[in-house]
């Protein structure tokens, strides 16, 4: 009787609709007069009584509303008008705000002196001064709703956030879109000064968007010298989009291009000309001056992802500052795939340009280093490396796999034999639980090799055979030369150039991106593909 009740709104002691229709005027008669004894029905019991949402209190369904993702929140505004009214409530986007974009500040407590990027205008402004030009930079704070940070300035770019490689020819760079306070922000990622490989990364920003006036964003170019000044963004699709500058006489400093060189070179190289005696060198420093000041007016960006981590990754993939001798340092992507680990720029040169796999090391054929008196001979290191190249040469003549080297010089750290190459392809994994042992190498130099920093570690855990991209300049006759990946610990691994004779040490960035994950492994390696196809 339960059900039927739920069904047609009648209770027992009136009678059930549906079974009188059934039944003759004497059947019903009697059928109430007799209990409903139908022991299925007996069992089930009176579920609770409907509820619409339309008739839940305000404070619950802000409670509801505030907990949606903010995409479906304007079409939830379409359903009527009370939730449309609901939907203004402050506290459902400032929760949208914080949940999906990080932004913790409260608009209505916001200080001046609070905001995040202030040191934005330190530089140039003291926040502290109210100036009539002071205040009229800055954002009106005090009529701004989360309503309008979110729909006009988080949602609006945020297919901007995340890491971007700047199409600035052979020497691309590395960009970061965050979030910051209330601010989108573009900080440009540069190296620390050569060849000072182990310090923190050095970043200034390009750009910045916020909300000048209510559902009105304002596009900043923070280029220059004269503080922040009016930009436009175009996003051209998905994973592209550009900046434009339009007021490059901010650009400009009063002493012409000599004084803006000096300026460069202070913050690029962390000093004068003067001090670089090296004459080569000098004239890549001004080549590159030259270059990359033709794009302050305008640039493209190409989104990058961070490399997909395993378990059985020699080390944990990701972003390494590198010595490139007279280039000073760069930006390279370490990354794993399968038996193979490959060293892709993300800064690069007129030799070996952004985009570009520097490095491309054989997880499968380990090399087991002489002792270090033997180490400093370098024909003594050049003959074991070059037979491991010989190896790999008739591999690919014959058209076989690759094989374990049979050679002393490929035997693991203790003298046991390397892992044979017709097990499963995981040779990062087992040099891993080989390094893990915590007995190290000791690691020399051979006499002969430069290196632009001499502070490098004189204990490795192991040694694999690569080879290292070399070219002419402006990336002619480029080839690939016999090397040794040498890995150090977690966060710093060399390559010692053969042909070259030089040796470069990376160290790991150390900085946490937001939004740089790539979505599956077969987006990173199709994003790999498009930025080496721009330069090749």
């Amino acid at each position: 009787m339960a059900v039927c009740a739920r069904l047609c709104g009648v209770g027992p002691a009136r009678g059930c609709r549906r079974r009188q229709q059934r039944r003759g005027p004497a059947e019903t008669a009697a059928g109430d007069s007799e209990a409903d004894t139908d022991p299925e029905e007996e069992r089930i019991e009176a579920g609770p009584a409907r509820c619409s949402l339309l008739e839940l209190p305000p404070e619950l369904l802000v409670e509801i509303f505030a907990s949606l993702p903010g995409t479906d929140l304007p079409s939830l505004a379409q359903v009527c008008s009370r939730f449309r009214r609901i939907l203004h409530t402050d506290t459902i986007w400032r929760r949208r705000c914080r949940e999906e974009y990080g932004v913790c500040e409260n608009l209505r407590k916001l200080e001046i002196t609070g905001v995040s990027c202030r040191d934005v205008y330190a530089k140039r402004i003291n926040p502290r001064v109210k100036s009539g030009r002071f205040m009229k930079i800055l954002p009106d704070y005090e009529h701004m709703e989360y309503r309008d940070v979110y729909t006009c300035l988080l949602h609006r770019y945020r297919h901007i956030l995340g890491l971007w490689q700047p199409d600035i020819g052979p020497y691309g760079g590395l960009l970061n879109v965050v979030v910051d306070g209330l601010f989108i922000i573009g900080w440009m990622y540069l190296p620390p000064h050569d060849p000072h490989v182990g310090d923190p990364m050095r970043f200034k920003p390009l750009f910045r968007i916020h909300l000048m006036e209510r559902k009105s964003a304002t596009v900043e170019c923070m280029y220059g010298h004269k503080g922040p000044h009016n930009g436009h963004i175009q996003i051209v699709k998905r994973d592209e989009f550009s900046t434009k500058c339009n007021q490059t006489d901010h650009h400009r400093m009063s002493g012409g291009r000599q004084e803006e060189f000096r300026t460069w070179l202070r913050e690029e190289w962390g000093r004068t000309l003067e001090d670089i005696f090296h004459e080569h060198m000098q004239e890549l420093i001004l080549m590159k001056f030259i270059y990359t000041s033709q794009y302050d007016n305008c640039l493209t960006y190409r989104r990058i992802y961070l490399p997909p981590s395993h378990p059985d990754d020699l080390i944990k993939p990701g972003l390494f500052k590198g010595t490139y001798g007279s280039h000073g340092l760069e930006i390279v992507m370490l990354s794993f795939h399968g038996s193979r680990a490959r060293g892709t720029k993300i800064t690069g040169d007129p030799n070996i340009p952004a985009g570009q796999q520097t490095v491309e090391i054989d997880l499968q054929r380990r090399i087991q280093l002489p002792d270090v008196e033997n180490l400093r001979n370098f024909n003594e290191l050049s003959r074991i490396v070059l037979e491991v190249r010989e190896q790999v040469r008739q591999e690919q003549e014959a058209g076989e796999g690759p094989a374990t080297p049979r050679e002393p010089s490929a035997k693991g750290p203790e003298g046991s034999p390397a892992k044979d190459s017709n097990e499963p392809a995981n040779g990062a994994g087992a040099a891993e639980q080989s390094a893990s042992s915590g007995q190290g190498q000791p690691f020399v130099l051979p006499v002969g090799v430069s290196s632009r920093n001499e502070d490098y570690p004189r204990t490795c855990r192991l040694c694999f055979y690569g080879t290292g991209l070399i070219a002419g300049h402006g990336f002619t006759s480029p080839e690939r030369t016999p090397g040794v990946f040498v890995l150090f610990d977690e966060d710093r691994f060399g390559f010692l150039w053969l042909e070259l004779k030089s040796f470069s040490l990376y160290s790991r960035v150390q900085a946490t991106f937001q939004n740089a994950d790539a979505p599956s492994p077969q987006a990173f390696d199709e994003m790999l593909r498009n930025i080496q196809s721009l330069t090749s």
